[in-house]
C-alpha cells in the first residue's frame, strides 16, 4: 500500500521541514471541546495547526469541524500539511451494529465486511479518515469488559474477521470517498491481562505470544492495514508502548510492515507508571526508538525531541522514518490533493439501507443456547405474549464503544418490535417487577424474558469479578418459570455470564449480545422466526468464575480428566464443578437439525518439505439438513498434534464455513490444510516456525467438542 507512489513527495516534503515540524507531525491531541473550533478548550490544538506542528487530531468529528481546523493546518502552516483526524469507530457511526463479540457469533467475514463498508461511509463523510478499529486481542477472560470489542477466544477466528474488517474499511483505495484508514490494535497480548483487569500485566512465553496473540495481527498486516496501535498492558516486563521486540522486530522487520503505529491513549507517559521510564524525556526515547510513530494525547516526544536529538539519545534516522510512515499515510489517502469534506455530502443519520444492514447482521449474529420442546420460534398469530424484564423496553442497546449515533438514535426495543411483528396478538409488558411480570406471564400464551446487562457494564475500563446476572434478574427468571407456561428467555450482554444457577430452568434461551440500533426488530425477527438462528459462540461460557480462564483451545496437561474415571482424584479438575464448560466454544443451536460426516482427506500423507513448499491437503466434509425448515449451519475444522517438541492445544479451529440448506438438501465444504494450519512457532525469539513429521489428528463438526475425525501422516 505504501511505498514507490509517494516516496519521491515524502522525500522532499522531509528535506524541507525543521525539527520541530518533523516532530510535530508524531503528535496526536484530542479534541476536548463541545463545540467546533473556536472552543477555548481547544486552543492547543489550533495554536499547533496553525504552526505546523500538529499530526492528527482525534474525537472531533463533523465535516464543518473538521474542515475549519484544516483550513488552520493547510492555508496558515508553513508547509501546509494537512491534519488527519481519527475516531474510535468501532461497530458503527452513526448505524451501529452488533458489538464485535456478537460479529464474531455469525462465523461470517461479510457480516464484519458490512459493519465496516458502512461505517467508512458515514465516517468518511464526517470528515473522519482514520477509525481505531479492528481490535483483535484474543482472550481467554471474560471478566475483562473489552472481550465486548473482541473476536473471542480462537486466533484463527479473530484472524479471519480482521481481514474482513480491514478489507471492509480500506476498500481497494484509501483515498476514495467511502473509504477509511483501520487500525489493528491493541499491539499485543492485551487479551491476556491478569485477573481479566484492564491494563494489566500480561507474562507469556514466545511460543504464546506467536501461536495464540500475534496471528491476527499478522493477517492484518498480510491484508494491507494501514495502522497498528500499541497495547497498554506489559508483555513479560516489558510495556508494549516501549517493546522494540515486538513493535520493531516482529512487526517491522520480520513482517516489513511500512504503515504508522500509534500509541494508545496517553500511553507513552504511563511508560513512566510502568517503572519502565524515569519521566518524560526518557518515555519519549523509549516509545520512539521502539517503534512508536505517533504519540495520543501525551506530548513526551514532540515536547522532549528536539533535546533527546541534539543528545543523541535519539535517531535522525529513526525520527525520519517515523515522519515518513506519518505521511504516507497522509498521501494515501489522498489529503495532500484534496483535503477537506464535502460538507453538503455529509451523511447525517442511518439511512434505511444502513438500517437494513444493521439488522440483517444483527440477527445473523444471535445465537440460539436452548430450545427445549420447541418454544422457539413463536407463532406471529398467538392471542397474547408478555414481555417482561429490565431490558424489555429498553432503547440502549448499542453496546460499548457505539460511537455517535448511540446518543442521538435510540435502538428499537424488544417491546415494540414484538408488537410489530405479532399486531394481532395482545402484547403486555411488565419491567424489573417480579409480582408484575408473574401477573403477565400467566396471563399470557407465552413469555419473552429480557434480562442482561447495561452496555456500561462491559467495555473498556469495564472488568467484573462476578460474571453472574445483575441483582434481581435470576430471581425474575425463576418466578416465571414457576408459572408453568413457556417462555423464552433473551439475553443481552457483552461478555459470556455465568447461568448455570439458572439456565436448566429455562425452556428456551437466545443470546443476542448487545445487538445495536436495530436490536428489537433484530431479536423479533429470530425470535418469530423469520430468521433462522445460526450463530455460533466464538468464546467459551464458563460454569462459575472460580473456573475462568477455561478455553477450548487448551493444552491437556499430564493428567488430563477423563469422563470415564471421574471418580479419579489426582487429574486436573475440580472438587465442586463439573469438568468443561456451561456452553463450548462453537456451539449454537438451529429451529431445523444437521448432520454432519467424517472429514475425508485427499491424501493419507504429506511431507514437511512438501508442506514447507506450499502443499495443501484438502479435507471435505458432507453436511445435510435433517430437519423440516431451511437454516444455516457452521461446519467447523479442527486439528491436534498429538506428539509434539512443544505441547500443543487439543484443538485448534482451522477452518469454518457457514452454509444454508434446504430441509432434506446435502452439501460438501471443502477446506484446505497447509503449513500454517499444521505447524507451530517456537520459544525461539527471533521466530521459528515448525512442521514436525508425526500423526495429525483432524475433527470436523459444528462445534468444538466435534468427534467425527481423521487422521493424517506428514513424513
Amino acid at each position: 500500500m505504501f511505498g514507490g507512489p509517494y516516496e519521491d513527495k515524502v522525500k522532499d516534503l522531509l528535506s524541507r521541514m525543521t525539527v520541530d515540524e518533523k516532530l510535530g507531525q508524531l503528535q496526536q491531541l484530542t479534541w476536548t471541546g463541545d463545540t467546533g473550533p473556536g472552543g477555548g478548550q481547544t486552543e492547543e490544538v489550533e495554536r499547533a495547526a496553525r504552526a505546523g506542528v500538529l499530526g492528527s487530531v482525534l474525537n472531533l468529528h463533523g465535516a464543518e469541524h473538521t474542515n475549519a481546523l484544516q483550513r488552520m493546518a493547510v492555508e496558515e502552516s508553513r508547509l501546509g500539511i494537512p491534519l488527519l483526524f481519527g475516531l474510535d469507530v468501532i461497530h458503527g457511526f452513526w448505524t451501529t451494529f452488533p458489538i464485535p463479540l456478537a460479529q464474531a457469533s455469525s462465523f461470517d467475514p461479510a457480516v464484519v465486511e458490512r459493519d465496516a463498508e458502512v461505517s467508512a461511509k458515514e465516517t468518511r463523510s464526517n470528515g473522519v479518515r482514520w477509525t481505531f478499529s479492528p481490535m483483535m486481542d484474543v482472550t481467554h477472560e471474560p471478566r475483562w469488559g473489552r472481550i465486548a470489542e473482541s473476536c473471542g477466544e480462537d486466533p484463527y477466528l479473530n484472524a479471519v474477521l480482521a481481514v474482513a474488517k480491514v478489507r471492509g474499511y480500506q476498500g481497494d483505495d484509501l483515498a476514495a470517498d467511502e473509504n477509511v484508514a483501520a487500525c489493528a490494535k491493541h499491539f499485543v497480548a492485551y487479551g491476556g491481562a491478569e485477573g481479566g483487569r484492564d491494563y494489566n500485566t500480561v507474562d507469556v512465553s514466545e511460543q504464546r505470544l506467536r501461536n495464540l496473540y500475534l496471528p491476527p495481527f499478522q493477517a492484518a498486516v498480510d491484508a494491507g492495514v494501514a495502522t497498528v496501535m500499541a497495547a497498554f498492558n506489559t508483555v513479560s516486563g516489558v510495556p508494549a508502548h516501549g517493546n522494540p521486540h515486538t513493535l520493531t522486530g516482529i512487526l517491522k522487520e520480520e513482517w516489513g510492515f511500512d504503515g504508522l503505529v500509534v500509541s494508545d491513549y496517553t500511553g507513552v507517559e504511563e511508560l513512566i507508571a510502568h517503572g519502565y521510564a524515569a519521566d518524560g524525556a526518557d518515555a519519549g526515547r523509549l516509545a520512539l526508538m521502539a517503534g512508536v510513530d505517533m504519540e495520543m494525547v501525551s506530548t513526551h516526544i514532540s515536547g522532549h525531541g528536539e533535546r533527546l536529538l541534539a543528545e543523541g539519545k535519539i535517531t535522525e534516522d529513526r525520527l525520519d522514518d517515523a515522519v515518513a510512515r506519518v505521511l504516507r499515510l497522509k498521501f494515501a489517502l489522498g489529503l495532500f490533493d484534496d483535503p477537506y469534506t464535502d460538507e453538503a455530502s455529509a451523511i447525517g443519520a442511518p439511512t434505511p439501507e444502513a438500517l437494513a444492514a444493521a439488522r440483517e447482521t444483527a440477527a445473523r449474529s444471535m445465537v440460539l443456547m436452548k430450545n427445549d420442546d420447541g418454544v422457539l420460534p413463536l407463532d406471529a398469530g398467538a392471542g397474547s405474549i408478555a414481555v417482561v424484564g429490565p431490558f424489555a423496553d429498553h432503547t440502549d442497546l448499542h453496546g460499548t464503544w457505539a460511537g455517535p449515533g448511540c446518543r442521538r438514535f435510540p435502538t428499537v426495543s424488544v417491546l415494540d418490535a414484538v408488537r410489530a411483528a405479532a399486531p394481532g396478538a395482545t402484547v403486555t409488558h411488565a419491567g424489573e417487577d417480579i409480582a408484575q411480570a408473574v401477573a403477565a406471564a400467566e396471563a399470557a400464551e407465552v413469555t419473552v424474558v429480557v434480562v442482561g446487562e447495561e452496555p456500561e457494564l462491559s467495555g473498556e475500563a469495564a472488568v467484573r469479578s462476578e460474571l453472574s446476572l445483575p441483582a434481581g434478574q435470576e430471581e425474575l427468571i425463576a418466578a416465571v418459570a414457576a408459572t408453568g407456561k413457556p417462555f423464552a428467555v433473551v439475553l443481552l450482554n457483552g461478555r459470556p455470564l455465568t447461568i448455570g444457577d439458572w439456565v436448566d430452568r429455562v425452556p428456551a434461551l437466545l443470546e443476542a449480545w448487545h445487538p445495536g440500533i436495530e436490536a428489537g426488530n433484530a431479536i423479533a425477527d429470530v425470535l418469530f422466526g423469520a430468521v433462522n438462528p445460526g450463530g455460533k459462540l466464538p468464546v467459551t461460557f464458563p460454569r462459575a468464575v472460580g473456573q475462568i480462564p477455561v478455553y477450548y483451545n487448551r493444552e491437556s496437561t499430564g493428567r488430563p480428566y477423563d469422563p470415564a474415571q471421574a471418580d479419579e482424584k489426582y487429574v486436573s479438575k475440580y472438587l465442586d464443578l463439573a469438568d468443561g464448560p456451561q456452553f463450548a466454544f462453537g456451539y449454537g443451536l438451529s429451529y431445523t437439525t444437521f448432520a454432519t460426516g467424517e472429514p475425508q482427506p485427499d491424501r493419507q500423507t504429506v511431507t514437511v518439505d512438501e508442506l514447507e513448499s506450499g502443499a495443501r491437503v484438502g479435507v471435505r466434509v458432507s453436511v445435510t439438513n435433517t430437519g423440516t425448515v431451511a437454516g444455516d449451519e457452521v461446519v467447523q475444522l479442527y486439528v491436534h498434534d498429538p506428539v509434539a517438541s512443544i505441547a500443543q492445544p487439543i484443538r485448534r479451529l482451522r477452518g469454518f464455513s457457514r452454509v444454508t440448506l434446504e430441509p432434506g438438501e446435502s452439501t460438501v465444504v471443502h477446506f484446505a490444510l497447509g503449513a500454517e494450519d499444521l505447524g507451530f512457532w517456537t520459544n525461539d525469539p527471533a521466530g521459528r516456525f515448525t512442521v514436525e513429521p508425526g500423526r495429525i489428528d483432524v475433527y470436523a463438526g459444528t462445534s468444538s467438542l466435534a468427534e467425527a475425525r481423521c487422521t493424517l501422516t506428514i513424513g
